[in-house]
């Protein structure tokens, strides 16, 4: 089997809304779905195999199963290194920011979070918070968080389909309402919270701040704009995410052993074929296809975000 679809992990967050369930057709009970985990192997929320002789295994236990499936670019990891997911924000989003390697080992046990953002469909206005407009000192950050003025100094970004954001970890953000976002990350689960505009958590408390933490990890100055992906959308040691534009035809590409590829519709339908297999997908399907599986066709009118993971850097 050389095209798996995976289905998500399903998380819901006050801020959460109904987009995923009408527009991505995910399938969950709740009223409110604030993020699916399309490619997770995080012990948080699996994705799980839909279909085929692995059907309704996790992820981990596939891969388990078959590990040549990740990719010889895998083996460097300890963890799988990618987590991919799709985000609803009917609400904004809390004012937080992620630790790197070496502060999130040492304090969490796990890996940091480096991640980018493809944003998929936003409301006209929308926009979102990356970094800070110019540098601050760590006592002016203190204080504003404390007074509740921190929005007043981070730098607010406009967005449309298809902006992207490249968050490296330190980097203070907040996705803002009305934002449907597809995620590429780290494989990793740590949030510090900065500031949640005074809102009360479904057990009626304010949630859960990490001030001191924050103070420690952010850096207190204007995101970057000198990036260079090499034509790729984003790209760092943990993954490397192309964009797929199909508008009635074919594009060809293989795995070669050296890493999986991961196929997240965003945007149409139609279809992949590998060898004398073909998956019809939807918008909002997520597709793995195994390192090995050799060459493979796509066809269709979509937009697709590919993601794989890179081999070390000297």
């Amino acid at each position: 089997m050389s095209i798996i679809k995976l289905n998500p992990a399903c998380k819901s967050y006050l801020w959460g809304g109904q987009k995923l369930k009408a527009d991505y057709h995910k399938h969950f009970d709740g009223d409110i779905l604030a993020e699916t985990w399309e490619l997770s192997c995080h012990p948080d929320g699996p994705s799980t195999v839909a279909d085929g002789p692995y059907a309704g295994k996790t992820l981990p236990e596939y891969l388990q199963a078959v590990p040549a499936a990740a990719g010889i670019n895998c083996a460097r990891f300890r963890d799988f290194p990618v987590l991919i997911k799709l985000i609803d924000a009917k609400r904004d989003l809390s004012i937080q920011v992620h630790p790197d390697n070496a502060y999130a080992l040492k304090n969490e046990g796990q890996f940091g979070k480096t991640e980018m953002w493809y944003v998929v469909d936003c409301d006209p206005g929308a926009f979102l918070y990356y970094g800070f407009q110019k540098e601050i000192t760590k006592e002016e950050f203190r204080t504003r968080i404390q007074n509740g003025t921190l929005t007043e100094v981070l730098n607010a970004a406009s967005v449309k389909p298809g902006s992207v954001f490249f968050i490296e970890s330190g980097t203070i953000h907040a996705i803002g309402k009305g934002i449907v976002i597809a995620e590429i990350q780290q494989n990793s689960n740590i949030t510090y919270r900065v500031f949640d505009y005074n809102r009360l958590g479904t057990d009626g408390k304010p949630r859960q701040l990490h001030v001191q933490k924050a103070l420690d990890v952010t850096r207190l100055t204007p995101p970057r704009t000198d990036y260079d992906f090499g034509g790729h959308l984003g790209c760092c040691d943990s993954f490397v995410t192309d964009l797929l534009k199909l508008n009635g035809s074919t594009l060809t590409a293989r795995t070669d052993g050296s890493t999986f590829h991961s196929l997240l519709v965003t945007k149409g339908e139609g279809s992949v074929t590998c060898g004398n297999e073909t998956v019809t997908f939807q918008q909002g399907d997520s597709l793995f296809l195994p390192a090995d599986s050799g060459v493979y066709s796509v066809t269709g009118h979509c937009e697709i975000i590919r993601t794989t993971v890179p081999p070390a850097t000297e």
